[in-house]
């Protein structure tokens, strides 16, 4: 069986490695091709082109970069047309991957789109292209499914792998001495996000909230998982740029290890939200764009909550601080509530329990489910 793949940035990538374990359960000879991330070429999946080349957020960094990602998809949708596969899965980025979807689509290859698009918070008229772009959906949020049942559209629901992954109960202890961190020290967690223009954004940002917060708790060890050199160098760079910054243990991966270990974490809205929810870090949740993208969202009149786990729970159990509320001094006073208030840390964490339960589900079998129901709607 050959797959076509499509994923944007590293979350993605997680999703697709799920994708493709699921699969070779049925079929152990598949091959996976298209755009892939470290952890799906890890498992023999072949990339046409880096997947950092997708991973631009933001009206205005999309504009720049839309003569590239045009030529991309182009040359992607060619290559599949040339070289039918047997299944296309376009994984998230769903204004990259829904045209080139619905070109496959007409050509008669079955196509599957992995994450449900977001039309739940805004963006309702996408259901009509989405309609004629799949033949499926593979969603990892419980309620999603409704809405797009209502328009037509066979949606399965595989629940979150990543719910799957993370035990349900965590040891901090342990994850700390995985870590070599001490005990009996305050340990808080800086995640300013996967992508490089997020660190473009984020990293003076997160450097600065620190320095305020160790000035409160000068005791405390903070430690940045980022994804990549680069990005651990963009944020070293607003280390070096602040002197009074605090020491800031920078490590490539195991973001997963390093909230395990944190009493509380800094969040750029994404995944790492999810991922700090279901590893039952409290946290605060931030996110920041450039002022022309921020004015754009807004006019689509885009409301409601951002992060995740809140939009998960449809409740404001973490604070969100956005765009102008982003501030070192409001992040950091957040940051500093949640760390002397242990009652409103455990009440955070029973609420993440209950969001572990709400997305666990046997996500390969879901997965199967799905291209069993894709294959027979494009039948």
């Amino acid at each position: 069986m050959r797959v076509g793949v499509v994923a944007g940035e590293a979350s993605g990538d997680a999703l697709g490695v799920t994708l493709i374990e699921a699969i070779r359960m049925r079929y152990p000879d598949a091959e996976f091709e298209g755009i892939a991330g470290p952890g799906m070429q890890a498992l023999g999946a072949r990339s046409l082109y880096p997947m950092e080349r997708l991973s631009v957020r933001g009206y205005v960094e999309v504009l720049k970069a839309l003569p590239a990602l045009l030529l991309i998809r182009r040359n992607l949708t060619r290559h599949f047309l040339d070289h039918p596969p047997d299944l296309f899965v376009g994984i998230d980025a769903p204004d990259f991957n829904l045209t080139l979807e619905r070109h496959l689509k007409q050509a008669g290859i079955p196509t599957l789109h992995m994450v449900a698009p977001t039309v739940w918070a805004w963006r309702a008229n996408r259901l009509p292209a989405i309609r004629e772009a799949v033949n499926g959906i593979l969603s990892i949020f419980p309620f999603e499914k409704p809405i797009f049942e209502q328009a037509g559209i066979p949606i399965t629901d595989i629940g979150h792998p990543l719910a799957q992954r993370i035990p349900e109960h965590i040891d901090r202890k342990k994850a700390r001495e995985a870590l070599g961190l001490a005990s009996d020290r305050p340990v808080i967690a800086l995640l300013p996000g996967s992508r490089r223009s997020e660190l473009e954004y984020h990293a003076r940002l997160f450097v600065d909230t620190a320095t305020r917060v160790a000035q409160e708790f000068p005791q405390a060890c903070f430690v940045a998982p980022l994804i990549d050199p680069p990005t651990r160098e963009i944020f070293a760079k607003a280390l070096r740029a602040v002197p009074a910054a605090p020491a800031v243990r920078l490590m490539e991966g195991r973001s997963h290890d390093v909230l395990a270990a944190a009493d509380v974490a800094l969040v750029a809205s994404g995944t790492a939200s999810l991922e700090a929810a279901l590893l039952k870090c409290p946290m605060v949740i931030t996110y920041k764009l450039s002022m022309l993208t921020a004015w754009l969202v807004r006019r689509k009149g885009v409301s409601g909550f951002v992060g995740l786990p809140n939009i998960i729970l449809n409740q404001p159990v973490v604070p969100e601080l956005i765009q102008e509320q982003a501030t070192p001094q409001a992040l950091a006073e957040s940051l500093v509530l949640l760390l002397q208030d242990t009652a409103r840390r455990a009440a955070m964490v029973k609420a993440f329990q209950h969001l572990h339960h709400l997305l666990r589900a046997d996500s390969h079998q879901g997965i199967l489910d799905g291209v069993d129901k894709a294959l027979r709607h494009a039948a």
